[in-house]
């Protein structure tokens, strides 16, 4: 297929039934203008967005009361006030929906099966809430879990919201100085955990760890344990302050919920930061800000229809946990999924969605190289039929992996490539349903985001790589950091390289056809003779080959210069020889540059990421400059950085 057609171009009959359709008429009849294209309604968002924002609220049918004024001060970054006048209540917008149909299916690899109607869903919100007043909980206290992704996160999340309690997340794989470093920071009045999980077949028993986290949360007033092994009374009963939770929930009927509607900016979500160059940042989201943000993304972007089948395969740890769930208020059911994707093979989440005729696919650009490296060909095992959108997040998703999708998944599906963050818990760039998809390209700006790409001395470049910022105001921007009075660490991380615009700190380019390309993280970009140079460039080339399986690349400070190191993982049996590197070298040479060709090439035997998956490449280049690594509880896999220790090859 030639890199100037599109891979896939969307019919007209799904063109006219995607919200964003009629969401476009709706801004047009609103604007006087003719909004027909993604970029003229794109431009309109930015240029009136009191009048997008105020859109998207009736639009999306948002439960509160609006206000009369829409966004205060939109002209201050940070500092600008959306929907300044507002009541609402994040839950109340989650918990629209009744009825027996499901709102929850829970697959815990192949142990656990369960599912939660629209009803169930609610009764246990309504005990839960019960629970926390009754423990003395109120708006702005913190309940903290280190919990599977499994119902009972979120209930409990949707009980602390109604009531305007902060919730924080994280998986039950920390270590507990991991766990300790985000939730420490924050003092929660409750601490929620499982009994255990599952993970690659084996049931992870935590008791030993959750007693050691209880014990120094000095705040925590009551430790929750949740069944998942079959064990919570006996672990609840080693635990000072703990209950299992069928017993703490034992004296609650359920009853009608009440929500306590609060300011749009009041505290929703703390989410932390997961790199590895010190203790974690505590970022606070707005309920408000979440909410609108969300069901923007789901609606007009996702093409969330009620009753679709939403699935994101992500842990309690990661912000994509936090936008999946936010599908309630579009209607859809959650399909939730915690333990290995690889358990007992490759095929079970497409398993998943051919079961439970899942509607959105979401996994990571990492799972579908693993897929496509595995020899997996989901298209000819598996009924995809019902799939209509199959985003892809994490990590830049390469150009053979775009191919990949429509080759070996499914031939009709949007791709929808997206990137965001924590920093936001949402996304900058993201899927357009309406519009092609281009080979390696993410296809646009997310509506009412003012996204550009800037040179180092802040003018607007195109076709060229920049610094990926947002230069206006946005509603899901953090309401600032915790334990950050004067606003010092939130202005420092985004607003310090450009004054009064958000600079995110990914290495981005405009493409001929509007699109985004992700070069990578900025801070991890190459600059050898002061070049600049994505990594995501150079795994594109190098991870296509069979012998690859993934690889890392930092800039070595050496000789008064920068040189490029590349760390490759090979597959079972493949050496790294003097032909495979020549092999290496000229890939990267024909498929890049002669500027990307690495000064070295070392095989390592694993590579080190994040709980979310990620790789950290500034992790492995302090270790190879003999820097300390300041959070290692942020890996999954700390161990590994020690392969990349005093290793001869880097040192002429």
């Amino acid at each position: 297929m030639s890199e100037d057609t599109p891979l896939w171009t969307p019919g007209q009959e799904r063109i006219d039934a995607a919200p964003l359709t009629a969401f476009g008429k709706a801004a047009s009849a609103l604007s006087g203008r003719e909004l027909s294209t993604y970029e003229a309604l794109h431009r309109w968002s930015i240029e009136d967005r009191e009048a997008f924002w105020n859109l998207v609220w009736d639009f999306c049918g948002i439960v509160g009361d609006k206000g009369s004024r829409v966004l205060a001060d939109g002209d201050r970054m940070p500092g600008a006030a959306f929907f300044p006048d507002a009541r609402l209540n994040f839950a109340e917008n989650l918990l629209r929906k009744t009825g027996g149909g499901p709102a929850i299916v829970f697959h815990g690899e192949d142990k656990v099966e369960r599912r939660l109607s629209w009803n169930e869903l609610n009764a246990l919100t309504s005990r839960l809430q019960q629970l926390f007043l009754s423990l003395g909980v109120k708006a702005g206290d913190r309940i903290a879990a280190m919990m599977p992704n499994m119902p009972e996160a979120v209930a409990a999340m949707l009980a602390a919201a109604s009531i305007g309690a902060v919730w924080s997340s994280c998986s039950p794989d920390f270590g507990e100085q991991g766990v300790l470093d985000r939730f420490g920071q924050i003092e929660p009045v409750v601490f929620i955990a499982p009994d255990g999980y599952w993970y690659n077949g084996k049931a992870i028993e935590v008791a030993e760890k959750v007693a050691a986290v209880a014990a120094k949360l000095a705040s925590v007033r009551k430790v929750l344990i949740v069944d998942y092994l079959g064990t919570s009374a006996d672990v609840a009963a080693t635990i000072d302050r703990a209950a299992a939770l069928e017993e703490a929930l034992s004296p609650f009927a359920v009853k009608p919920l009440s929500f306590e509607r609060l300011p749009f900016s009041h505290p929703l979500y703390i989410l932390f930061s997961s790199g590895t160059t010190g203790i974690p940042k505590c970022i606070v989201h707005s309920a408000g800000g979440t909410l609108l943000q969300h069901v923007k993304e789901h609606r007009l972007h996702a093409g969330l229809l009620d009753g679709d089948r939403f699935f994101y395969f992500t842990t309690c740890g990661w912000m994509m946990w936090n936008w999946l769930v936010s599908g309630l208020a579009s209607g859809a059911t959650l399909l939730l999924y915690d333990g290995s994707p690889f358990y007992p093979d490759g095929n079970v989440l497409f398993d998943f969605a051919d079961a439970e005729k899942m509607t959105y696919f979401g996994t990571s650009a990492k799972f579908i190289d693993s897929v496509r490296k595995a020899g997996l060909r989901p298209i000819g095992s598996h009924d995809l039929s019902s799939v209509r959108t199959l985003s892809s997040t994490g990590s830049p998703l390469s150009p053979e992996d775009f191919r990949f999708v429509y080759d070996g998944i499914k031939k009709d599906v949007h791709l929808a490539s997206i990137s965001g963050g924590t920093d936001i818990v949402s996304c900058f760039v993201l899927g357009v349903p309406t519009e092609p998809v281009w080979t390696g390209e993410i296809q646009g700006p997310g509506l009412g985001m003012a996204v550009d790409v800037w040179d180092d001395d802040g003018r607007p470049v195109r076709q060229e790589k920049g610094e990926l910022v947002c230069v206006k105001a946005f509603p899901s921007m953090p309401v600032g950091f915790w334990n950050d009075p004067e606003g010092k660490k939130y202005k420092a991380a985004y607003f310090e390289r450009f004054d009064n615009v958000w600079c995110h700190g990914d290495f981005a380019e405009w493409t001929v056809h509007g699109g985004i390309v992700i070069h990578g993280r900025s801070d991890a970009t190459l600059n050898p003779g002061g070049v600049r140079i994505g990594t995501a460039e150079i795994y594109n080339q190098v991870e296509q080959m069979p012998e690859i399986l993934e690889a890392l690349c930092i800039g070595q400070d050496f000789d008064n210069d920068v040189r490029v190191v590349l760390f490759v993982r090979l597959a079972a049996g493949v050496a790294l020889d003097e032909d495979l590197e020549k092999r290496i070298r000229t890939r990267i040479r024909s498929g890049a540059s002669p500027r990307h060709v690495p000064a070295r090439v070392v095989a390592v035997a694993d590579i080190p990421r994040t709980k979310s998956g990620k790789i950290t490449e500034l992790a492995v280049r302090d270790v190879v400059h003999g820097r300390a690594v300041k959070n290692k509880e942020a890996l999954a896999n700390p161990e590994a950085l020690d392969l990349f220790r005093d290793l001869p090859q880097l040192a002429q």
